[in-house]
């Protein structure tokens, strides 16, 4: 495995160049672009590890499924879904498009921007902070890291250039579904901004792998919510290329615009993935294709 992760990096580290960083968000341009890594944790206590596997890099849409797995423990999946749906959706992640025309008012899943900015604001806490250390808890459970904090420089960022995100929240206002728009923003760029390694998603991805037991042996999520993220992550979890990723590579995972890509196959390993530039979709290039390499290598399809 070893050896094989290590030809994955020189094999797509050149694909990098295909891809483009997220210059949406300023501070995201400051990353390398040629910058790959991958970290591979088993359900056996084995760990492989080849390339960039020390640079921090922030969850970004990753963050996703964690606020859904607190906002299902807070609120319910009656209370949860009758706000955010929980079907795909053929467009672009911050598609405002959607929730306008296609479904006015409620978002199609968890998973795209809309929906993630319902899911935030239903978790419980009398403030921003403290509904923050909720999610930073839950991280550094699963990661079994509780070093884990927020890059500030990329929360300032999002936060300055976060005008379609803005606008889909009040838009969400209007029909009902979240009351205090700035709040919530406030929560959602800070979840974006969470940093991590390679070494930190493997590990998170091995405690969903686990049925929300960490590495550790603690039951951090509970059973059910672990299996019904991973459905999630399966169906929506890389944006409008979810149907594709789930054909070639077929493992649950869940992707964010800092180009990292956490991966989950059941009862067998997480991964952790970096490589900042990003194809058409939101994706990493040369990451999606070492996941490919390495379904295929391994046989790792849950199909």
């Amino acid at each position: 495995m070893q050896s094989f992760l290590e030809q994955l990096v020189e094999k797509h580290k050149t694909a990098a160049h295909e891809g483009k960083l997220a210059d949406y968000i300023p501070q995201l341009t400051e990353q390398n672009p040629l910058a790959l890594g991958i970290t591979v944790r088993t359900c056996d206590g084995d760990v492989y590890t080849a390339g960039d596997c020390p640079i921090q890099f922030t969850l970004q849409s990753i963050s996703k499924v964690i606020t859904l797995i607190l906002a299902l423990m807070d609120q319910g999946e009656d209370e949860v879904f009758k706000r955010v749906g929980m079907e795909p959706t053929g467009s672009p992640f911050n598609s405002i498009y959607d929730l306008e025309v296609k479904s006015p008012g409620k978002p199609f899943n968890p998973m795209i921007n809309s929906g993630a900015l319902v899911v935030s604001s239903l978790i419980q806490g009398s403030t921003v902070d403290e509904r923050l250390e909720r999610i930073l808890g839950l991280v550094r459970d699963m990661a079994e890291n509780p070093e884990i904090e927020i890059d500030q420089a990329v929360y300032h960022s999002e936060g300055v250039t976060g005008y379609r995100n803005r606008s889909m929240g009040y838009f969400l206002k209007e029909f009902g579904i979240i009351e205090d728009v700035e709040s919530t923003l406030e929560l959602y760029f800070k979840q974006c901004a969470i940093s991590v390694t390679c070494d930190d998603l493997s590990r998170m991805g091995l405690c969903l792998a686990r049925n929300g037991k960490n590495q550790a042996g603690e039951q951090v999520i509970p059973q059910p919510l672990a299996r019904l993220v991973k459905t999630f992550m399966v169906t929506c979890g890389m944006y409008n290329a979810s149907g594709e990723f789930a054909i070639l590579v077929g493992i649950p995972a869940k992707s964010g615009v800092s180009g990292g890509i956490m991966a989950s196959v059941p009862e067998r390993m997480g991964i952790g993935v970096f490589g900042p530039a990003l194809d058409e979709k939101g994706n990493s290039y040369a990451g999606v294709r070492m996941l490919r390499d390495l379904s295929r290598e391994w046989n790792l399809s849950i199909f």
